[in-house]
């Protein structure tokens, strides 16, 4: 139990923040899956306290299989803690986070854009509520 990872913890809502809608939420459990994948590949799991995905409610422009897109971003969060207080980010492989990037971008439909959060906690929270 000490070990778990909180997914979806309190729920998947903090993980959609804004209008919850299945195609959101369906990007983000399966965003969350390929990270929990590639993070158990690369020797990771059990190392970092906690590591999600968030995809939250505007989209961006982008390009897909050579045409427009308007679709949301995806937003990975890595980070350890000891006391849940103060929390450090998990800086992963440049390797790592491109693998990540392609993998999310080429399955996971609705998502066009990756970015890793590098904020700690103060001043950011652990969550996106």
């Amino acid at each position: 139990m000490v070990d778990r990872q909180p997914f979806p913890g309190p729920g998947l809502g903090v993980r959609c923040p804004g209008a919850i809608t299945r195609d959101r939420l369906e990007a983000v459990r399966e965003s969350d899956a390929i990270l929990r994948e590639e993070f158990a590949k690369n020797g990771l799991e059990g190392k970092v306290w906690q590591y999600f995905t968030v995809v939250p409610d505007f989209k961006s422009t982008g390009v897909k299989d050579g045409k427009r897109t308007f679709d949301w971003p995806c937003i990975i969060r890595a980070i350890n803690t000891t006391d849940v207080m103060e929390v450090t980010v998990e800086h992963l492989s440049d390797e790592l986070i491109d693998h990540l990037v392609n993998r999310i971008i080429a399955e996971v439909p609705g998502i066009n854009r990756v970015l890793f959060d590098y904020t700690p906690k103060p001043p950011a929270t652990v969550e996106y509520e």
